[in-house]
C-alpha cells in the first residue's frame, strides 16, 4: 500500500472505468489524496426500487484523514450526484464551479447539508493547491456550461484530466474550449492524459449544437399541434437551443420535471438563460392554443417517473397530448433504455401522436469527442501515457489502440479498483483495491448483492407466499393454515391457495409431537409442503415468510 515515504505518482479509478458513469477518480502521492468527481449511474432492471447507483468509497473513505479534497470538473449527475450521498463517509472539502456549485447545493439541501459542506467556487484559469498537487482549470466545451479540464502537477510531471468534453466551435451556451491553453500545456510537456472515451467509436466530429439549433428550428417549424421535447436536464445547451427555437417560433415554453426547474434556476444564478421569457406554468398551458405551446420534459430515457412517461402513458395531472401533436427524443438512446424507451413510443405513436428521436432527424449531437476530435486533443496535449476512461472496457481498449496509432508511448487501460503507478517507471497496475457500487435505497447506501435487493429481486421475478400458523403449545394447529400467493400464480389464485394450505396442514399434522413443539420445524415443514404442491403449477421458487402464532 503506498505509504507518504513511497514516492510514486498514482492514479486510482473507483468508478466510471469500465462503466460510462459513477466517476470517481482519485491522484496519490505520499500517501496524500486528491479526488477528481463523485458521480452516480442509472440502477438496472435488475434493482427492483432502485433509481441511482453510487460508488462504494470505502477504500477512500478509510483514508478520509489523506484525502485533500473533491474537484467537480462540471454539473452532470455522473460526476457530482454522489456527493450529497457520499460526503458523510468523505468529509473534505469540495471545489466546484459557480454553476457547478448551485446545482450541487440544491443537492445537498434535500439531504440537510447545505450547511456542513464547505464548497468553493473556482474559475477557468483559476489554480487550486492541495498539498502536493497543483490544479488549473481549463475551459472546455461540453453539454453544460462551465465543464473543466483539470492540468494536475505533480514531482512527477503533469497529468491533464479532460473531464467530459468536445470541440464545438460553435457552442450556443458558454464560450469555446480554450485550445491555446491546452496547446501551451503540450509544449510544456504532459505525463499522462485520463480522457473521456465515450466515442471513441464515431467516425468524424461530434457535431456542433449550433447545427442542432439551425436543424431543430426547420423540424419543428410550422408543425400545426402541441409539441413535446425530451432532453437531460443538466444538458444546459440543448435547452438553451430549445428556448431559442421557441422564441423563434413563437412558442411559449413551459417544463416539466422538478430537475428541469433545478438546472435552469441554477443557470439563471450564474447568469445564463438570462433573456428567456417566464414560462409558462403546467397548470395553465392547457388552455393556450396548441400551436403556440411547446412542453420540455425529462424522461428521454424512459424513466418511469420522468415527466414524458408520464405524458405518453396519459397520467400527468395537468398535460395531455392528443392526434397531431409531436414528440422529440433530443438525446442519445443509451443502450440498456431500449426496453422502456420503445414501449413508450409505441404507446405514443398508438395515441396517434408524431414520435421523432435521433434515428430519423438530426436531433441530438453528443457532448463527447469522437475519433477527430480525440486526434485534435492528442495532438494538442502529447502525453507520454494515455488512460482512458469513462467507457465500457470495449470503449477504453480501442481508446488505448488509438492514442497508440497517434504516437502515444504508452496506453494503460483500467478498470475500477486498479491503482496505477504513474511514475516513476514505466506505467503499470501494481495492486487492485476494493471497489464496487452502493445502491441508494431512501435515505440509506445498501449494496447491490444481497440483504434487502436480493429479496427484491427474488420477489420480483418468483413472487412470493406468505404461510400463516396458529398453533397451541403442543404445536396442533387451532385454525387452518393461511396461504397468500402474491405474482406467484395465475387463474384461480384463491382456489389454489386454499388446495395447498389444506396439504401444508396435512404436513403439520405428521409432524411427531416433538418436532411440532419446535418453530424451526414447522416452518420446514409447511415450506417444503408449499413448494412441493406449487412446483407442478408452476415451477416458480417464490419468497416465502412463515409466521407461527402459539396461543
Amino acid at each position: 500500500m503506498p505509504g507518504r515515504k513511497d514516492d510514486s505518482l498514482y492514479f486510482l479509478p473507483l468508478g466510471g472505468a469500465n462503466e460510462i458513469g459513477m466517476n470517481l477518480n482519485l491522484y496519490g502521492y505520499r500517501n496524500q489524496w486528491l479526488m477528481v468527481d463523485l458521480g452516480t449511474s442509472f440502477a438496472d432492471e435488475g434493482q427492483p426500487g432502485i433509481d441511482m447507483v453510487v460508488p462504494d468509497t470505502s477504500w477512500i473513505s478509510d483514508r478520509r484523514e489523506d484525502l485533500l479534497g473533491l474537484v467537480i470538473t462540471h454539473a452532470h449527475e455522473d460526476h457530482l450526484g454522489a456527493v450529497a450521498h457520499c460526503w458523510e463517509d468523505l468529509e473534505c472539502p469540495v471545489w466546484a464551479t459557480g454553476f457547478a456549485a448551485s446545482v450541487l447545493r440544491r443537492k445537498l439541501a434535500e439531504k440537510g447539508l447545505e450547511d456542513e459542506v464547505p464548497v468553493h467556487i473556482y474559475k477557468p484559469g483559476d489554480t487550486i493547491q492541495l498539498g502536493p498537487f497543483k490544479i488549473t482549470a481549463i475551459g472546455i466545451t461540453h453539454s453544460t456550461p462551465e465543464s473543466q479540464a483539470l492540468a494536475i502537477e505533480t514531482p512527477h510531471g503533469v497529468v491533464l484530466h479532460t473531464g467530459d468534453w468536445k470541440l464545438d466551435p460553435d457552442p450556443v451556451l458558454g464560450p469555446a474550449s480554450e485550445i491555446e491553453t491546452l496547446r501551451n500545456l503540450g509544449d510544456a510537456g504532459v505525463l499522462a492524459m485520463v480522457c473521456d472515451s465515450t466515442n471513441v467509436f464515431n467516425r468524424g466530429r461530434s457535431g456542433s449544437e449550433g447545427e442542432v439549433r439551425d436543424s431543430l428550428l426547420q423540424l419543428l417549424k410550422d408543425r400545426p399541434g402541441r409539441i413535446a421535447v425530451t432532453t437531460f436536464a443538466s444538458n444546459l445547451a440543448r435547452v438553451d437551443t430549445l428556448l431559442g427555437v421557441a422564441r423563434a417560433l413563437k412558442r411559449h415554453v413551459c417544463l416539466l420535471g422538478r430537475s428541469l426547474h433545478r438546472f435552469t434556476e441554477a443557470a439563471r444564478e450564474n447568469g445564463y438563460l438570462q433573456d428567456v421569457p417566464a414560462f409558462v406554468d403546467e397548470r395553465e398551458a392547457g388552455y393556450l392554443p396548441r400551436e403556440s405551446v411547446m412542453y420540455i420534459c425529462t424522461g428521454c430515457q424512459g424513466e418511469p417517473r420522468g415527466a414524458m412517461a408520464r405524458i405518453a402513458f396519459d397520467q400527468h395531472p395537468h398535460v395531455v397530448l392528443s392526434p397531431g401533436d409531436l414528440t422529440v427524443f433530443s438525446s442519445k438512446i443509451i443502450p440498456g433504455n431500449e426496453r422502456g424507451l420503445f414501449a413508450m413510443h409505441n404507446e405514443l405513436v398508438r395515441r396517434g401522436i408524431e414520435v421523432i428521436t435521433e434515428k430519423d432527424a438530426f436531433v441530438h449531437v453528443s457532448g463527447h469527442p469522437s475519433r477527430d476530435e480525440l486526434a485534435e486533443m492528442y495532438g494538442l496535449a502529447r502525453p507520454q501515457i494515455a488512460i482512458p476512461v469513462h467507457g465500457e472496457p470495449r470503449h477504453l481498449v480501442e481508446h488505448a489502440r488509438f492514442a497508440q496509432s497517434l504516437q502515444v508511448p504508452h496506453g494503460l487501460v483500467p478498470a475500477n479498483g486498479d491503482m496505477v503507478r504513474l511514475a516513476p517507471g514505466l506505467p503499470e497496475v501494481v495492486q487492485q483495491v476494493p471497489a464496487g457500487r452502493l445502491a441508494v435505497d431512501g435515505d440509506e447506501l445498501i449494496p447491490l448483492q444481497g440483504g434487502s435487493l436480493q429479496s427484491r429481486r427474488k420477489q420480483a421475478f418468483n413472487g412470493s407466499a406468505l404461510i400463516s400458523l396458529a398453533v397451541d403449545e403442543a404445536g396442533i394447529l387451532q385454525a387452518a393454515p393461511k396461504l397468500a400467493l402474491l405474482g406467484v400464480v395465475n387463474g384461480d389464485v384463491d382456489l389454489t391457495e386454499a388446495e395447498i394450505a389444506a396439504e401444508i396442514a396435512v404436513a403439520i399434522d405428521r409432524l411427531k409431537p416433538g418436532r411440532q413443539r419446535d418453530d424451526a420445524a414447522l416452518q420446514d415443514a409447511a415450506i417444503k409442503a408449499l413448494r412441493r404442491n406449487l412446483k407442478p403449477i408452476t415451477g416458480r421458487k417464490p419468497l416465502i415468510e412463515v409466521h407461527i402464532l402459539r396461543l
